[in-house]
């Protein structure tokens, strides 16, 4: 007869918002283990499983840490009440872990848009909870709770509704899979999984249970404002709808979002683990990518089954067309599924696809080695340059009119290339001929048309690199050290290491604003390169690898998505952390389109 072996979760700590799929092993009547899931459509020997879900609601209310979600809360911020912030983020565990998070958690006051403007003993009155040990002269009163934290008195399946003791059962799912919800928050979950006979329903032998820890909320990092380089202080968040001002205008967002292939606790000891999990990590960077609406969005890292499976289905839903270009897999040596590559998406409404281009190093490098390289060395070449990196280059066709500017019946075309460079950091002949590649790739597209081009990605290389100053000054310095790696002689002879493309990157646009939050964004810029001081920060490096280059004859930067501080992060030692969930920053720019002339 069939039977239920075994039931565990593969995260032991549940998040609101992302799936729970337990783990169940069966044994068929043969004797043999298998995990399929057994239904009344596909049942064996007469026999499926059914599965009940239930929240254990106690009668005491149950707050949860805003620092460490998975302690319960002793104490609550009276600032964020009267700041009318969400009251999940009032909640700390001890008074330590109020009194080390106070710099970052006083900013959360000072950035609410409703904060009332506390000062002299109205400010003392509100924070001083605290004396100046740290300890606190109140703990968290049950008035103080959050309402939302004792609420499920009407139960998805009101009538599977148990009273044991000082607990009450609310049935609130009967599949595999559920997802929490807020209704959750602070409560334990019980997953019941038993065998049925299919024609009586009757449960046959004993159910098979699984409690977990109490759910948690998902970490909400704060909103990164959008800020105006274009003459004005402030230009607000983006809206859902990405609309942020006249239809000339169109935002572009570039992510490396940390492929889960690469997401290993051993690198990233210091992220709890249930925040490196992807079903945490998926929904969190799915919130942060669609809460910027921007019109193109370019992301790296992305596994190809992850791209099939979700982002292009879910991004579907919030009305985008999507595009993938995974790696060339040829050194890859794991499932060809888990491989990542680069993805690029467009509103529909926006955009129509006109064209795309897909660039393999791997194949311009055999080319390359065909033409230079002596049959000899050609192995080793191979070997050098053969790295799976590829670019993914996509045409649109412009939705949107440029008020009045454009010129009657002509398109108005936009080019986006997508790309992320080699990683390793001893290879720099391989990634400034990575990045020389897909500038020539470029300029022909914009030879042909008459085009603006937007380089976005993970160049893997530092502001002041020679990828970097072939990017942005068109050329690399004969002089340049990192031309002294060229053991194939593939960067010879260096004056060939140009490009005509009239190429800013885009965040340059900050060290030329001097006002306002202007000013702020400015601190956070190195003045040498104009480039910003950080858009990847683990433990072991901070550093800037991604950029947004945008061709500066045809377009303009309007606003740019503002930057972290390193303080801010650092409070979760480094990215990434339950906030952020990659390794990197997320980099947006809002450009217009410059007046075309007649030709």
């Amino acid at each position: 007869m069939l039977s239920v072996l075994r039931v565990h979760l593969p995260s032991d700590i549940p998040i609101v918002g992302c799936e729970l799929t337990p783990y169940v092993l069966l044994k068929r009547p043969d004797k043999t283990p298998f995990t399929d899931d057994v239904t009344e459509l596909n049942p064996i020997d007469g026999h499926c499983l059914r599965y009940r879900w239930y929240r254990i609601q106690s009668d005491k209310k149950v707050a949860v840490c805003s620092v460490h979600p998975t302690e319960q809360a002793t104490l609550q911020c009276l600032g964020c009440v009267k700041a009318k912030l969400p009251v999940a983020k009032s909640y700390h565990c001890s008074p330590k872990c109020f009194s080390s998070a106070w710099q970052h958690h006083r900013g959360l006051h000072d950035r609410a848009a409703s904060a009332v403007n506390e000062n002299g003993n109205e400010e003392e009155e509100i924070f001083g909870r605290f004396n100046s040990t740290g300890s606190t002269t109140s703990n968290m009163s049950t008035s103080q709770s959050n309402p939302s934290l004792s609420n499920g008195t009407t139960a998805l399946y009101p009538a599977a509704i148990t009273r044991i003791g000082g607990e009450t059962w609310f049935e609130v799912g009967r599949s595999k899979t559920y997802t929490p919800t807020a209704d959750d928050i602070g409560h334990v979950l019980k997953f019941e999984c038993v065998v049925v006979d299919v024609e009586t329903k009757v449960p046959v032998g004993s159910p098979s249970t699984l409690l977990t820890s109490r759910v948690i909320p998902a970490p909400s990092p704060s909103p990164r404002r959008v800020i105006s380089v274009s003459g004005m202080d402030v230009s607000g968040h983006l809206d859902m709808d990405g609309r942020t001002s006249s239809g000339a205008t169109f935002s572009v967002l570039s992510y490396n979002i940390l492929s889960d292939i690469y997401a290993m606790n051993e690198q990233y000891s210091y992220c709890p683990s249930w925040s490196l999990t992807w079903a945490y990590r998926r929904q969190n960077l799915l919130r942060e990518i669609v809460g910027y609406g921007a019109d193109i969005v370019c992301l790296q890292e992305v596994q190809s089954d992850h791209f099939e499976e979700f982002f292009a289905p879910e991004l579907d839903r919030h009305g985008y067309q999507a595009l993938f270009k995974r790696k060339s897999g040829e050194v890859f040596g794991g499932n060809i599924n888990n491989i990542d590559g680069c993805a690029t998406f467009f509103r529909r409404d926006k955009f129509a696809h006109v064209k795309k281009y897909e660039v393999e190093f791997n194949k311009a490098a055999q080319s390359l080695t065909d033409a230079l390289v002596p049959s000899s060395q050609k192995k080793n070449a191979l070997t050098r340059l053969v790295k799976d990196n590829i670019s993914l280059i996509i045409v649109l066709e412009s939705k949107f009119s440029n008020q009045g500017i454009d010129i009657p019946g002509k398109r108005q075309l936009v080019c986006v290339a997508n790309t992320h460079v080699h990683v390793q950091q001893e290879l720099k002949d391989v990634k400034l001929w990575q990045v020389h590649t897909l500038l020539k790739g470029l300029e022909k597209i914009a030879a042909s048309a008459d085009i603006p081009i937007l380089v976005c990605g993970d160049f893997n290389a530092v502001p002041g690199s020679a990828p970097h100053a072939l990017l942005a000054l068109g050329k690399v310095d004969p002089l340049h050290p990192d031309l002294s790696v060229d053991p194939l002689g593939i960067l010879r002879p260096t004056a060939k290491l140009t490009h005509q493309l009239p190429l800013v990157s885009a965040y340059s646009s900050f060290v030329r604003t001097g006002v306002g939050l202007g000013l702020e964004q400015r601190r956070k810029m190195d003045i040498a390169t104009n480039e910003p001081l950080f858009t990847k920060c683990t433990r072991d490096f901070i550093g800037t690898h991604d950029y947004i280059f945008y061709s500066a004859d045809t377009l303009t930067v309007e606003s740019l998505l503002e930057l972290l501080d390193e303080d801010s992060l650092r409070k979760d030692t480094a990215l990434p952390s339950p906030e952020w969930s990659s390794d990197h920053i997320a980099l947006l720019a809002e450009f217009r389109c410059k007046p075309r002339t007649r030709r």
